[in-house]
């Protein structure tokens, strides 16, 4: 599989709401609200709440992650979004997605990275991505979605010494893309 991970285009858009809908693990309001971020980002590239990453394996759009940093914080940044296409889930696309945007955060000197997820069993393969990715459960907030679904509140504090993991197969420095 020959995998590219670029910054996401106006002519994604389309192909990025059908990996929504077709993960059928997204709520129609969920979907509603990434569409939202990424009509945000396609309006205006160069702000800087929303940014976007595409992976194409292939010449074809796989999957996609936003992430941005805590506007009221110094170094904590959100994953909001990490969505993979089911033509290609289980081929690890989700993790190099979640690596890519760990190196990128790390590299404006991120510290901590924030990801929110449901308790429910839809979303038992989300939980264990993360906690497979070093990711620890924080919190949970009881009912927060609606009763019988928890918000858990996933984290990863980041070394700011751990150059080996800013590097990339080749042990050459990653540059930045964005």
């Amino acid at each position: 599989m020959n995998l590219k991970i670029r910054t996401m285009e106006k002519a994604d858009r389309k192909k990025l709401i059908e990996i929504l809908r077709k993960t059928c693990v997204f709520r129609k309001n969920e979907i509603a609200v990434a569409i939202e971020l990424i009509d945000i980002y396609i309006k205006n590239p160069k702000q800087k709440d929303y940014i976007f990453f595409v992976a194409e394996s292939n010449g074809v759009v796989a999957g996609y992650i936003c992430y941005g940093q805590d506007n009221c914080t110094q170094g904590a940044y959100n994953i909001y979004w990490i969505a993979v296409s089911p033509d290609f889930q289980g081929m690890g696309i989700g993790g190099k997605l979640l690596e890519f945007a760990e190196r990128k955060i790390m590299s404006r000197k991120g510290e901590i990275i924030v990801v929110e997820t449901s308790s429910t069993k839809k979303y038992e393969p989300t939980r264990k991505f993360y906690l497979a990715k070093k990711y620890r459960a924080e919190a949970i907030l009881k009912d927060f979605y609606k009763n019988g679904d928890d918000k858990v509140i996933f984290i990863k504090r980041l070394s700011k010494n751990n150059k080996k993991f800013m590097e990339n197969s080749n042990g050459k420095m990653e540059k930045n893309v964005a």
